[in-house]
């Protein structure tokens, strides 16, 4: 599904988009967590595919979604980020968004519209 699918799906406001042509990229995946050690931990592959989902809208999400190499955020529950926060997202190259939908909402929106679930690192989940 395309960037601007998801972004329509879950009528997502945009925070900062880094490249406009990211909105015409295929994205198969998500993963949904406001741990970002789950995130760091879970997320083992798919990272250039993947949408973050997310009701934790601090520099934490911004640095685990740059380490994971993952570009394309959604800050949910229509949270919005603090001055200094939005100031510093020219650093990263990460296409943010916020949605009015809970992170269930989001994650069930994309899933009934054919996102997977990314794969996730199956030793750690036992």
């Amino acid at each position: 599904m395309k960037a601007k699918e998801i972004v329509e799906l879950l009528n997502a406001k945009a925070i900062h988009v880094h490249d406009e042509s990211f909105l015409e990229k295929e994205y198969n995946f998500a993963f949904s967590s406001d741990l970002m050690s789950d995130c760091l931990a879970m997320i083992v592959n798919n990272q250039d595919e993947l949408v973050l989902l997310t009701g934790l809208c601090n520099i934490q999400s911004l640095r685990t979604a740059e380490m994971l190499d993952i570009n394309f955020l959604v800050i949910t529950r229509g949270k919005k980020l603090d001055q200094d926060l939005l100031q510093s997202l020219g650093d990263f190259n990460i296409n943010t968004f916020s949605t009015p939908y809970t992170t269930f909402e989001a994650s069930g929106i994309l899933y009934k519209n054919g996102i997977k679930a990314t794969d996730v690192d199956k030793e750690i989940l036992g």
